[in-house]
C-alpha cells in the first residue's frame, strides 16, 4: 500500500481549500480504509466551505457522497472486506443510546457525526469511514454516476417519503437532487412540475428531459395546484411562495440542511391545514431502501466530472449556478 494520501483541506470557512499530502491513516475497531473513486459536490459542502453551518471541526475534509473501493478494514469489521465497492452518505456515525436512536430517528441523534463535517470526507484520495455508516454498492452504474446517489438521491427520497401520496408534486430548486427524485417520482406515476430561477432554460430542458410535465421560473404558476412542493433550493424566500401553489391540506417540505431566513407571510398562505416540515440528515434504513428501488439503477444521472485539485473551482461553479446535475471530483 503506498505510504501517502491526498487530500484537499479547509483550514477556516471561507477560505479555498489547500491541496495537502498525509501520511496514509490506518484502520482501527469499527473503521475501513476506503480508496476514494469518486465524490459528488454537495450544496452541504458549499455551506460548510462558506461558514453557514457552525463548528465544523478544523481543518476539515469535505465531501460526502463517496464511492469507494476498501482497501483495509480495522479489527472489529465484519460487514466488508478488501476489494468491496462501498458508498458513504452524510451520516458518519450516530451514539446510537439517545432517544432518537432507540426510536428508530438516528437521523436526529443527539451526538452524531457527519462526514465532511465533523470527520474527515471524500474531498481526497483514501478516507476513513465508519464501517456501521457505509454501504456496499452493488448498483451497475459507473462510480460518477453513482456519487451524487449517496446524498442527493438520499436525501431527496427522504424528501419523497415526506410528500406521502401527492400526485402533483413541485420540486423547487431544480440541481442534483431534484434531477433524481424527479425521476422517481415520475416512474411512481406522480406529476412532477420543475421550478428554476427564472430563464434557467438549461435546467428546464433537463427537467423535460427526465420526464417533469412542466417546467418554469419560480415566479411562475403551474398547470394546476400541488398536492405537495419540496424546497430543495436554501432559499428561505420560496417557502411563502411553494405554500401559495399547494392546494388545502398540501405540504411544503424544505430539505436543505440549511436555508436564508424565511420571510414574514400571510397566515392565509398556511390556512386551509397546510403544512411546513424540514428533512434532517438521513437513517441507514432510508438508504438501504432507495438503493434497493429498481427503478435507481435506470436514473438518467447528470454530472460535470473535476479533477480532485479543482475542487475550488467545482465549488465555485456550484455557488454561481453553472452546474446543471451534479458536480463530482475523481481522484
Amino acid at each position: 500500500m503506498q505510504s501517502d494520501m491526498r487530500a484537499m483541506v479547509l483550514d477556516a470557512p471561507g477560505k479555498p481549500l489547500r491541496a495537502e499530502r498525509r501520511a496514509m491513516p490506518a484502520p482501527r475497531g469499527d473503521d475501513i480504509l476506503v480508496q476514494v473513486l469518486a465524490c459528488a459536490v454537495c450544496r452541504t459542502d458549499l455551506h460548510v466551505v462558506d461558514g453557514d453551518l457552525p463548528n465544523p471541526r478544523l481543518p476539515i475534509v469535505p465531501g460526502h457522497e463517496i464511492v469507494g473501493r476498501v482497501v483495509a478494514c480495522g479489527a472489529s469489521v465484519t460487514r466488508f472486506t478488501v476489494g468491496d465497492r462501498v458508498g458513504v452518505p452524510w451520516l458518519g456515525g450516530t451514539c446510537q443510546s439517545c432517544a432518537y436512536c432507540n426510536a428508530d430517528r438516528e437521523n436526529l441523534c443527539d451526538r452524531p457525526t457527519f462526514t465532511g463535517y465533523t470527520r474527515d470526507g471524500g474531498f481526497a484520495s483514501h478516507t476513513l469511514v465508519d464501517a456501521r455508516y457505509a454501504f456496499p454498492l452493488a448498483i451497475e452504474r459507473s462510480d460518477v454516476e453513482c456519487a451524487p446517489l449517496l446524498c442527493a438521491g438520499l436525501i431527496g427520497w427522504r424528501c419523497l417519503k415526506r410528500t406521502g401520496d401527492a400526485q402533483a408534486l413541485g420540486l423547487f430548486g431544480f440541481g442534483a437532487a431534484a434531477h433524481l427524485i424527479a425521476q422517481i417520482a415520475v416512474s411512481q406515476g406522480r406529476r412532477v412540475y420543475a421550478f428554476t430561477r427564472a430563464g434557467d432554460a438549461p435546467a428546464q430542458a433537463l427537467a423535460g428531459r427526465v420526464g417533469c410535465a412542466w417546467a418554469g421560473g419560480s415566479d411562475e404558476a403551474p398547470p394546476e395546484e400541488l398536492d405537495a412542493a419540496i424546497i430543495f433550493a436554501p432559499v428561505g424566500t420560496l417557502v411563502p411562495v411553494a405554500l401559495s401553489r399547494v392546494r388545502k391540506g398540501g405540504r411544503v417540505v424544505c430539505g436543505g440542511i440549511h436555508m436564508s431566513d424565511i420571510p414574514q407571510f400571510p397566515y392565509r398562505l398556511l390556512w386551509e391545514e397546510r403544512e411546513v416540515c424540514s428533512v434532517a440528515n438521513l437513517t441507514r434504513a432510508d438508504a438501504a431502501e432507495f438503493l434497493a428501488l429498481p427503478s435507481v439503477a435506470s436514473l438518467h444521472v447528470t454530472t460535470t466530472s473535476y479533477p480532485l485539485e479543482r475542487a475550488n473551482e467545482a465549488l465555485a461553479d456550484l455557488r454561481a449556478g453553472k452546474l446543471t446535475g451534479a458536480a463530482v471530483l475523481v481522484p
